[in-house]
């Protein structure tokens, strides 16, 4: 069921656009609204665009669902990635972009220019993209003080008008005029010309046919041409590299970015490597029959793309050609040597899992064969490159002079790298691709908010920057928690201290040595203890609201990640009442992207972390879990404004705790170190801490759950065990199995501990596989290697293992051995969860899954079914080999 994130509607259209008379007059609504929004503020515009920004984002899965069913296009997994692209992106790159009032002015020379909005767009969106182009035409027309009106594709209407639905109405929440985004109802030719022809511009992504009509109706046009993208593999290129980044991208949404790589071209001395490595990762090559199946199929009587194979699967694709293929192929290879794309439909762009595959001499050859590929079928679009650049420097400059193109890729996968931001920083991001005058277009760039020349972008493949984030200070060492607490008298000069506890600790006496020492410093404080394992949204208000009542200048959290989670909630609420939960909880594909930024801490309060579990590592995270009771959603909290002042992991504080805690406290830091490991934002900082944190949870967990406080040592080992890992997976992140554990817990009150352990070697497993069907995309992870990385942390082990699979094996066994070690269940159904109340909620636990911010970190991609998979493998104990 497809269920919309906002609940009001605010809008209220009864008349439908569904002919001339009908259109003229939402056309009159439109320009009126559009005159009065001209005179807006930056100030007004840019709340404006914020708004309707957060909306797409928080609709991005339901948009996704709502454009597969409509369509049968692709995969929700990657609409979701379009959909929050089109709004995370979007709204970063022109964030901070003047769109409005004097952008110059000299008085030496009188002269100043003004920023004027075009007026009226005229927005004609394709089946591919419905929901995704739409959001993106909103936002920047919203951006520039343009109205807007919407032809969506007859095939995809219903989504897109939703699509401009929800961007209008939080638009108009936020103080839009309420004419200023429209649509057809009911799409036709005639209503699509007609709205060309009425507006001051029209902005076209489409079929060529369409693009035509633009350009002919009398009104400026920005508009793209064919996409037709050759990838060029050289010699000295990293073939490895090369091969996944061209079938993370051509698998992206089943091949519908117009940017995606239909041919490949590949130099004869590492062809058959090539093609070993593409036939490894799971695509299929044709025989000589099974290709001229598929000729038979790429293109219509017309002789453009046949629309049945568009956004399909290479398995769907096969069926409709006639023959069979292995139901997870990813891509149909088709060697092919004719270029000429009148009589070759390989040749031709195909907007689906079908990749030309060309064989050139040396890099000359492979030159000429992209460069015919370009003029005849996609000039001006986008080519790529796979080349060492340090050692063959010539050969890319030969490749910029020679294409055609208006985007240049190099290293890059093409789909992702071409709308922009994700590889390479400064190509703008855009669902609109720009051809130049090479294709008659009048934009040769990534349209964005300005657009004023033609302009050949060279774009190399980068890595973002990383950092490494910590706590100001972090105390460790037994014994250590008097001397680090005396600094709030002598370094940071406190007087106010609000303590955050549970119920347990408070009562048992277990805060007492602390309250006596700040009373000794002078410091006055206030306990609240009334956190709960799993602490809640209620929970967090209530502490709040007597935060503001003492007004404390120091929270201290005493407790495990439930204390230290519900007293990072409360120092939001008392910095910043008015932040809103939604807000704070919004999901982010990169944090330093994210549409929602965080508020500035610390101006009232710094806060300090007092460890008592060996569990967590939350006393040096920036993340905070907190359940919604109402809905019994549970929240992944995320920004480095939570990072604390302080930490303090001191074992004295750890002695005592139970058999049970220790056990799914200290499994939780080995999954911490696991996923960090071999998180797609792991990097020679964090591992170093995710393998000394594994280590010493295999060496210390046993004796610190069998001798609990007789073995002073263990426990110790344990706190710097859970301290590290909590520096690891602070800036690394984690990955599915959190995710995953996440729901269980919030669904079947597992403890977290326990709900990783039940699912982290099969994840493990999910994990290791060289040849995932898909790959996370982040620049810095260039392909699959987590295999290698679990045997690394193998071998630092000591396990046996005579090559990466065998060393991977004792590391599973390894794991389970600890597990069993501890009494933590082998399975879902055994820990005791009941089997029809787990199946009957499994689809939204696996969507909650895919949505909870831990998955983006995750280095192989997961499809809501494979978590599916992942969860009833779990449950059931079932033997499973992803890998």
């Amino acid at each position: 069921m497809l269920e919309k994130k906002k609940a009001k509607t605010v809008i209220q259209r009864p008349d439908v656009v569904n002919n001339v008379e009908s259109l003229n007059h939402r056309l009159e609504e439109v320009k009126a609204a559009q005159r009065l929004f001209a005179t807006y503020t930056q100030e007004q515009v840019d709340a404006i665009f914020l708004a309707a920004a957060t909306a797409a984002t928080k609709n991005r899965i339901y948009l996704a669902k709502m454009a597969f069913e409509e369509t049968k296009m692709g995969l929700v997994e990657d609409k979701v990635i379009k959909n929050h692209f089109a709004s995370e992106y979007i709204y970063n790159a022109y964030k901070d972009t003047q769109t409005c009032g004097v952008l110059e002015e000299s008085q030496a020379f009188g002269i100043k220019t003004i920023i004027a909005p075009l007026g009226v767009v005229a927005a004609v969106i394709p089946t591919t993209n419905p929901t995704s182009t739409a959001i993106f035409k909103s936002l920047i027309a919203l951006k520039t003080r343009n109205g807007i009106i919407f032809s969506p594709h007859p095939g995809a209407r219903n989504c897109t008008i939703e699509a401009a639905r929800i961007v209008l109405e939080a638009a108009v929440v936020a103080g839009a005029p309420e004419g200023i985004i429209a649509w057809i109802d009911e799409p036709s030719v005639e209503l699509s010309m007609e709205i060309m022809k009425a507006a001051d511009v029209v902005l076209a992504t489409g079929g060529p046919g369409m693009v035509k009509s633009a350009y002919s109706s009398g009104k400026p046009a920005i508009g793209v041409g064919n996409g037709n993208t050759p990838a060029i593999i050289d010699s000295t290129a990293d073939v490895l590299m090369a091969v996944n980044s061209i079938i993370l991208s051509k698998t992206f949404d089943n091949g519908t970015i117009c940017a995606s790589e239909q041919s490949v071209v590949i130099d004869a001395k590492i062809y058959e490597k090539c093609i070993v490595e593409f036939r490894k990762r799971g695509c299929y090559l044709l025989d000589e029959n099974e290709k001229d199946m598929v000729r038979k199929i790429i293109l219509n009587a017309a002789g453009n793309i046949n629309a049945q194979i568009v956004g399909r699967s290479a398995y769907q694709i096969a069926k409709l050609a006639g023959f069979e293929c292995p139901e997870d192929a990813k891509v149909l290879l088709g060697e092919v040597t004719e270029l000429d794309v009148t009589k070759e439909p390989f040749a031709h762009e195909k907007l689906s899992p079908i990749l030309a595959v060309y064989k050139s001499v040396d890099f000359e050859d492979s030159v000429n064969i992209a460069d015919r590929l370009v003029v005849d079928g996609g000039i001006g679009h986008t080519s790529v490159l796979y080349v060492d650049t340090v050692k063959a420097p010539d050969k890319l400059k030969v490749f910029e002079e020679r294409m055609k193109t208006s985007r240049i890729l190099v290293n890059t996968p093409s789909s992702h790298g071409g709308i922009g931001d994700l590889y390479n920083f400064k190509l703008l991001p855009s669902l609109t691709l720009g051809c130049g005058s090479w294709a008659g277009n009048s934009v040769s760039g990534n349209v964005g908010v300005k657009e004023l020349m033609n302009v050949k972008t060279v774009a190399e493949r980068r890595e973002n920057m990383l950092w490494f984030r910590t706590p100001e200070k972090v105390y460790f060492k037994k014994g250590c928690t008097s001397v680090a607490l005396q600094e709030l008298q002598c370094v940071y000069k406190r007087k106010k201290a609000f303590i955050v506890t549970d119920a347990f600790l408070y009562k048992s006496g277990f805060t007492k040595d602390i309250t006596s020492q700040l009373e000794e410093m002078g410091i006055s404080h206030y306990t609240y203890f009334d956190v709960t394992p799993d602490p809640t949204l209620e929970c967090a208000k209530a502490g709040a609201a007597a935060m503001a009542a003492f007004e404390p200048d120091v929270i201290i959290a005493i407790g495990g990640g439930s204390a230290m989670d519900a007293a990072k909630i409360m120092w939001i609420m008392y910095e910043h009442p008015e932040a809103d939960f939604a807000d704070l909880a919004m999901r982010f594909m990169d944090i330093r992207k994210r549409v929602y930024g965080f508020p500035e801490m610390g101006k009232k309060a710094i806060m300090v972390c007092i460890a008592t579990t060996a569990g967590t590592g939350s006393e040096v995270t920036p993340f905070a879990i907190i359940t919604d009771e109402k809905t019994q959603t549970k929240y992944s909290i995320a920004d480095y404004s939570l990072l604390p002042t302080m930490a303090i992991s001191d074992a004295d504080m750890m002695m005592d705790q139970p058999k049970g805690l220790t056990a799914t406290s200290g499994i939780d830091v080995l999954t911490h170190a696991l996923e960090s490991y071999v998180s797609m934002l792991a990097t020679d900082y964090t591992e170093a801490l995710s393998l000394r944190a594994a280590k010493l949870v295999f060496d210390y967990l046993p004796r610190a759950y069998q001798y609990g406080r007789d073995d002073v040592e263990a426990r110790e080992k344990m706190a710097n065990a859970s301290t590290i890992a909590g520096l690891a997976f602070a800036n690394a992140f984690l990955g599915v199995c959190h995710s995953m554990a996440h729901k269980l817990g919030a669904h079947h009150h597992v403890a977290h501990g326990f709900a990783n352990a039940l699912l982290i070697t099969e994840v493990m497993k999910y994990n290791a596989s060289e040849a995932p069907k898909k790959m996370g995309a982040f620049s810095q992870y260039q392909y699959p290697k987590t295999m290698k990385k679990y045997a690394e942390m193998a071998s630092y082990l000591g396990l046996p293992g005579k090559n990466d699979q065998e060393k991977f094996e004792s590391l599973i066994a390894k794991v389970e051995e600890l597990k069993a070690c501890i009494g933590v269940p082998k399975s879902i159904k055994e820990f005791g969860v009941d089997e029809q109340e787990f199946l009957s909620n499994l689809d939204l636990k696996c969507e909650e899954a895919f949505d909870d911010q831990c998955t983006g970190a995750n280095a192989r991609y997961p499809l809501m079914s494979e978590i599916r998979e992942m969860y009833l493998n779990s449950y059931y104990g079932k033997e499973s080999k992803w890998y």
